[in-house]
């Protein structure tokens, strides 16, 4: 048998669903933090098999649908001025102001384009010398390292026509403000395995010291996530609370010194804006002095503006696992991946998405 085909055994599936269920004493409530988990647990039909015992609360882990409005807004904005624009292909279709998109602007003749890798971007700007390109950076720890990268690389090869509109998000912040709302009352975290290859174990330890909550870093097969579950109802039943790393094959416990050193060596960690959940201390990534000419919020002289909601959108609570997406009143009505009103039926890893395309 392959390596990867044991952590989808079904009848290792089937034992630890059953001894889970065996096991737990009173109501699990787990929140995962990673927009691949949140489909995975709806792909593998994990979700399904649970009972209403183990309450699955899916949270801010999609990177795409937790850039607040203001951002979306810059985006827009900076898609107006005489420049290129490049982005991963999610942002494209995410909803700004009276429903204006990059998509919309492009089609208005904006120069917007879709790239694979910041890198991309930084070959569109070698090719155009005479336009700005600017890359828009979003996600968490894991793609920060890569923009990183490609600033320095744009320094040491003189490449002064780029820059980027950085608004990376940190999970450990997001997941301390979490905990701090008494009405979610989450009681166990899985924590994300992409994120955790970066960082490691070490920044979730708080959860356990400070907070007395246990948290799994684990893998994205069926195995891998009813695993973490069970070492939750394991860590319950034996008084225990601690951080465990479960996903050993990919992630170290220290993590990647040497992308996370690049990732702080052109970023620094700064105040950020959440969709849903507000302004969050020191869960961003903002460029430092050294490399402010490559900061396309200094290059363009842009501000972030107080921006409207979207109307009827739910995705804020979705994103604080507050609520189920369906129970959101434009869930499957206006609200479809071919029409999204809200980022959290945009993103292939967004909630929405994942219960429209899973569940009915």
């Amino acid at each position: 048998m392959n390596l990867f085909d044991n952590f989808k055994d079904p009848q290792l599936c089937k034992t630890l669903l059953a001894r889970i269920h065996a096991e737990l004493d009173g109501e699990l409530r787990f929140m995962e933090v990673c927009g691949t988990h949140t489909v995975s647990i709806f792909r593998s039909g994990v979700r399904s098999l649970l009972s209403d015992k183990v309450v699955h609360l899916s949270g801010p882990g999609c990177p795409v649908c937790v850039t607040h409005d203001s951002e979306v807004a810059a985006f827009l904005e900076l898609a107006g001025k005489n420049a290129i624009i490049t982005t991963f292909g999610d942002l494209m279709r995410v909803p700004g102001p009276e429903k204006k998109t990059l998509k919309s602007a492009q089609a208005e003749g904006a120069r917007v384009k879709v790239v694979y890798s910041p890198f991309d971007a930084l070959k569109i700007a070698q090719d155009n010398p005479h336009d700005k390109v600017v890359f828009l950076g979003v996600g968490f720890e894991t793609t920060a390292p890569a923009i990183a990268a490609t600033v320095k690389v744009a320094r040491e090869q003189g490449i002064g026509n780029f820059s980027v509109l950085c608004f990376h998000k940190l999970v450990p912040p997001a997941l301390d403000a979490l905990v701090g709302d008494p009405e979610l009352q989450v009681q166990a975290f899985l924590l994300p395995g992409h994120v955790s290859a970066i960082i490691g174990v070490e920044p979730y330890r708080f959860l356990a010291s400070k907070h007395g909550l246990p948290a799994v870093v684990a893998g994205f097969e069926p195995v891998d996530i009813l695993q973490a579950l069970y070492m939750f109802v394991t860590m319950r039943n034996e008084g225990k609370v601690e951080v465990v790393n479960a996903y050993t094959r990919v992630v170290s416990d220290e993590g990647n010194p040497k992308a996370v050193s690049i990732m702080n060596e052109v970023f620094s960690s700064c105040d950020a804006l959440w969709r849903g959940i507000g302004l969050i201390p020191g869960s961003g990534l903002t460029i430092r002095d050294e490399y402010a000419d490559y900061d396309a919020m200094r290059v363009f002289d842009m501000k972030l503006h107080d921006v409207p909601e979207i109307k009827g959108c739910r995705c804020g609570d979705v994103l604080k696992g507050k609520m189920s997406p369906e129970k959101c009143p434009l869930f499957g009505k206006a609200c479809t991946p071919a029409s999204p009103v809200g980022p959290c039926m945009v993103s292939t890893e967004g909630s929405c998405a994942a219960y429209y395309k899973y569940r009915i």
